[in-house]
């Protein structure tokens, strides 16, 4: 098979029957076994949580780090610190492009196990990074290019963990086992955090201020080489080799870029459009809050750190339940619920974080909580938008873009619009405005709920395979 993707006809919902206007039929498909699905649920998500370890510890250190690495007085290193954080997720788009097709080409596993070690690779240098006292100029250059090679690595792991979930997961069960791709982004997450938080306390400000802030980052290594191990101890994804025995998969990426533009250019926005909403809320609470909370409220640097890790521990508690509601009711009506939610409670919950340390527990874990089912339902909705001959590279392309844009900047924007505007409450406005984004492009997504993956159609859509039964057919029998 050459390059060639199918005609432009299928790329769009069609007006008519759509797969899930159809009666579910009973599956067919042949599932993995247990254990296999917990391989590939664990290969999945080691990389995740590699990912959001990387982000939680710079997040959460960003006071030791700027004063280490940067020149300045404090604010200004604060923000060049924040802007370096957001330099990795320009980078993310090229990622995209390089990782995408390939992963199209040569398969999902191959290049995830090239983009964890190289993402936990900068993440363990950037630990390793001499301080500004001691190279001048030389520390920031240094970071600033880690965190590109961290952000060019990122721009195929998680599109391609996705996408290996997603293709190892049988359909009804795809939202359920997908959340645990994003369990693992909170668990990196915390886990970031709590070391941070821990070595503060055990060491007291002016050790991490000296050193003890670059202990977390060595964590990075044995996460990648653990999660390089599982990695190879799979096949690739039942979906591609499928595919691949049939000889449908990409041959050539020279003209699949420019292809995958002209036939898949819709999903391709909507997909960009609800990422928007997605990664504008979870950087603003996830990555920007303990600055916010330590500049804007006035908490202490602990209680900064505390807050967050609450609300996540408790945001981490819901996320399965809230993938497996998906398979039930679809994925859209939990989109709409989250999306209302977070613009309906955005500025009641930033004004009740702004009272005292209680008042920001309460407000994070209600934002997170409304946060979670779009979060638990992420690598099985986005897979879920292209078909299997172009998936690996349009949501990488499309995910990737729009998070070098509207996601890794949040922070950065936040804390600017914040100072400029002198109104404490614009972290609020800007997660409002991303969930009307959101909003507009859920409106024309397919629900792709317990529908196959296989094939050469866009899941959801009249042509494709229509949604399966919710259990399988020795269930009924």
């Amino acid at each position: 098979m050459d390059s060639e993707i199918p005609p432009p006809a299928s790329a769009e919902p069609p007006q008519g029957e759509r797969a899930q206007d159809r009666p579910p039929v009973t599956t067919t498909e042949q599932e993995q076994p247990p254990g296999v699905l917990r391989k590939a649920i664990a290969a999945s998500a080691i990389g995740n949580a590699t990912e959001w370890f990387d982000y939680g510890i710079y997040a959460y250190g960003v006071t030791y780090i700027s004063a280490a690495i940067f020149p300045g007085d404090t604010e200004s290193q604060t923000l060049l610190a924040l802007m370096t954080f957001a330099v990795s997720f320009l980078v993310r788009p090229l990622g995209g492009l390089v990782w995408g097709p390939l992963g199209d080409r040569l398969g999902r596993k191959h290049v995830l196990a090239i983009t964890i070690l190289m993402m936990s690779g900068a993440t363990l240098l950037a630990g390793l990074v001499p301080s500004y006292d001691s190279i001048g100029l030389w520390a920031p250059i240094l970071l600033v290019l880690l965190r590109m090679i961290q952000g060019f690595s990122t721009g195929g792991e998680y599109g391609g963990a996705a996408t290996f979930m997603a293709e190892y997961a049988p359909s009804r069960k795809r939202g359920f086992l997908g959340s645990f791709l994003e369990f693992g982004t909170l668990a990196g997450f915390s886990l970031g955090a709590l070391l941070m938080l821990g070595f503060s306390l055990v060491l007291g400000d002016d050790a991490m201020h000296a050193w003890g802030w670059r202990l977390p980052f060595l964590v990075a290594a044995p996460l990648g080489l653990v999660g390089v191990y599982l990695r190879s101890r799979l096949e690739d994804t039942p979906v591609f080799r499928e595919l691949e025995a049939k000889g449908q998969k990409e041959q050539e990426t020279t003209t699949q870029f420019k292809d995958l533009l002209a036939v898949y250019w819709a999903p391709i926005l909507r997909l960009g459009g609800m990422v928007i909403a997605l990664n504008v809320v979870n950087y603003t609470l996830l990555t920007y809050m303990p600055t916010y909370l330590e500049k804007e409220i006035g908490l202490s640097a602990d209680e900064s750190l505390i807050v967050p890790i609450i609300g996540m521990l408790t945001m981490m508690i819901f996320v399965p339940f809230a993938g497996r509601a998906s398979d039930r009711l679809g994925r859209k009506p939990l989109w709409w619920a989250s999306l209302g939610g977070l613009f309906v409670f955005g500025v009641p919950m930033f004004l009740l974080m702004g009272t005292n340390v209680a008042g920001a527990i309460i407000g994070f874990a209600v934002l997170g909580l409304l946060y979670v089912p779009q979060l638990a339902t992420i690598s099985a909705t986005f897979p879920a938008m292209f078909p299997t001959h172009v998936r690996y590279a349009g949501f990488a392309i499309a995910y990737n873009v729009s998070t070098s844009l509207f996601g890794g900047t949040a922070p950065a924007v936040n804390d600017w619009l914040t100072s400029k505007l002198g109104d404490s409450l614009v972290p609020a406005y800007y997660m409002m405005t991303a969930c009307v984004v959101g909003a507009l492009a859920l409106a024309k997504v397919p629900e792709t709920s317990r529908c196959p993956l296989n094939g050469t159609e866009i899941p959801g859509t009249e042509d494709a395979p229509p949604p399966v039964a919710l259990e399988p057919a020795h269930a009924k029998a």
